[in-house]
């Protein structure tokens, strides 16, 4: 905590002039001399940019109680709502052709990409409202556990913006430097983006078209499974309850599991010699336990949060349910 009270006390935003100029923060200088050394930049449009950042409190505060962090009888209800179901039907019926597509050629269900959308930016209504410079310049220089990925992440802020020849100053996105209607940080969208909509740009910002495409893409090129189920709700007996945790990574056999006291509605989609993991959530009622299959490991690689995981896969069953049942 003393570390960051001189941080903020050096690079606070409501000082009108900084004590230190940021951009002469130790990481932020190694950051410039490897993109200036490595990649070609030009040091002094380098150091114009990151002058025109600012250090935000708000930003630490953010990173430091994320929603992940609620047990899940309290992080579900913030995406199970009426409205985002509502507005995933909606989201499919508009982009219905990009979604069948995505769906053909990648192999994800539309419903599960439409879902995550749904999760990350009610479907680009929310896409964040930090400059992503100040997001992660702040991060870097906080002294935050993560300040080193925040700063490869910064760097590759730099080479995004002139791969997709877009000023990093006007790039805006969440606390955490989430960019765009996927919420894509900078190193994903420069791994997984895609120009789904042939326009010559890959556009996470304004383009449903790319963002569709791109989650599919994520998804795809992590191990999605097609036509595989995603998880299975499950009971336990008393010794198989020390199997369950919150790690999403499929370990476990299936026909293992089901030896050992696991009970789950048989899934055909998932053959008994398939792997799992048992995961053991917070529910109202107490501990709920639900298989994860290969599907659910990979939508953790998109956010390594089994809640998330979880809140993905019922929302994306919600709105399938009401998409198909609508006339």
């Amino acid at each position: 905590m003393r570390r960051l009270a001189a941080l903020l006390l050096a690079f606070g935003s409501a000082a009108p002039t900084l004590a230190v100029p940021l951009a002469e923060h130790p990481p932020l200088q190694a950051i410039i001399d490897g993109l200036v050394g490595q990649d070609g930049f030009e040091r002094a449009d380098l150091e114009r940019l990151l002058g025109g950042a600012q250090f935000q409190q708000s930003i630490v505060d953010a990173i430091t109680r994320p929603a992940e962090k609620m047990p899940w009888h309290r992080y579900r209800p913030i995406f199970m709502t009426q409205q985002r179901i509502d507005g995933g039907v909606a989201f499919w019926r508009q982009h219905a052709d990009t979604l069948t597509r995505a769906e053909r050629e990648l192999g994800v269900p539309a419903a599960v990409i439409t879902a995550i959308i749904g999760v990350e930016t009610r479907y680009g209504a929310n896409t964040g409202r930090y400059r992503a410079l100040d997001a992660l310049t702040t991060l870097t220089v906080a002294g935050l556990p993560r300040s080193g990925f925040f700063g490869q992440e910064l760097r590759e802020l730099f080479l995004l913006g002139r791969e997709e020849h877009v000023d990093p100053l006007t790039i805006t996105g969440s606390y955490a430097g989430a960019l765009g209607l996927p919420q894509f940080i900078p190193s994903s969208y420069r791994a997984y983006a895609v120009d789904f909509d042939h326009d010559g740009r890959r556009d996470l910002l304004g383009s449903p078209a790319d963002a569709i495409g791109s989650v599919a893409n994520y998804l795809n090129r992590h191990g999605w499974i097609y036509g595989q189920s995603i998880s299975a709700a499950a009971t336990v007996t008393p010794a198989a309850a020390s199997l369950a945790g919150t790690d999403p990574t499929p370990r476990l056999v299936l026909a293992d599991l089901r030896r050992q006291g696991v009970t789950d509605a048989a899934d055909t989609t998932v053959p008994a010699s398939a792997k799992a993991a048992l995961i053991r959530l917070d529910g109202d009622q107490g501990d709920e336990y639900h298989l994860g299959f290969q599907n659910f490991y990979v939508i953790t690689r998109y956010n390594h949060s089994p809640l998330y995981a979880m809140a993905v896969t019922q929302l994306a069953a919600a709105i399938g349910e009401q998409h198909g049942a609508a006339p």
